[in-house]
């Protein structure tokens, strides 16, 4: 599994992982996604976009101790997008 995980994290330019939270990882998910974001620090870029602010983030994970040290790789020389506004989708439906 590490060499898989190797080969596909450092097969991309840029990774995207889209809704982070959406639904809670299990502790094995939760382990591998920690791995790739491990193997990716400061080698490759990774876009997260996830509804939930930093302080939710355990709650997805299912540890606070995983989940401090996913955010210190991830929030390390970052750029961090705040955005609130109206649901696109919601607007669309009306």
């Amino acid at each position: 599994m590490q060499l898989f995980l190797s080969i596909y994290s450092a097969a991309y330019r840029l990774l995207i992982i889209d809704e982070l939270g959406f639904v809670p990882l299990s502790k094995v998910g939760a382990e591998l996604l920690f791995e790739i974001f491990s193997q990716r620090y400061e080698q490759g870029s990774i876009l997260v976009t996830s509804n939930l602010p930093f302080d939710e983030w355990p709650g997805v994970f299912g540890s606070e101790r995983l989940t401090g040290a996913l955010l210190d790789r991830l929030t390390h020389r970052v750029h961090i997008l705040e955005m609130n506004g109206d649901r696109y989708r919601l607007a669309q439906s009306r």
